[in-house]
């Protein structure tokens, strides 16, 4: 016979708890309804002119998007309500679905603010940051000695 350490069930993660651990991040639900929370994926690739920034951020419209700069400050906002509406004889089924995000990026002083454009493209929020010509690389010279 073998001894086996007693642990109190107390301690024990119950079901419940372990699907509300893994799901806590993609959704919170509210009496019947289900509010989604979505924190979009994020590439930022530096080139020698600048920056691009890669959203990604299926299934919307360019104009659900709301892109700012405000003291070296570029926000991106989301915000979309999808209506559905089925009607029968004696049956009324209507689903709401709300998608709403926002990212923030301190943009370093080398960004000239107002050079930023943006493009939404096959899910993919694309945006081209410069760098002010002070902040480019500048090829390699020979100087000469006088």
């Amino acid at each position: 016979m073998s001894l086996v350490r007693f642990k109190p069930a107390a301690t024990w993660p119950t079901f419940d708890r372990m699907f509300d651990d893994f799901f806590k991040d993609i959704t919170t639900t509210v009496g019947n309804d289900s509010l989604v929370k979505s924190r979009p994926a994020v590439n930022i690739i530096e080139t020698k002119d600048g920056f691009s920034l890669e959203v990604a951020a299926p299934g919307l419209n360019k104009e659900d998007f709301n892109i700012s700069v405000e003291k070296n400050t570029l926000t991106i906002n989301a915000n979309k309500e999808a209506k559905n509406i089925e009607e029968g004889n004696k049956f009324r089924r209507r689903e709401f679905n709300y998608l709403s995000f926002q990212r923030t990026f301190h943009l370093p002083d080398t960004i000239d603010a107002n050079a930023i454009t943006a493009k939404y493209e096959n899910g993919i929020l694309q945006l081209s940051l410069s760098k002010k010509e002070e902040a480019k690389e500048k090829p390699a010279r020979n100087i000469e000695i006088g």
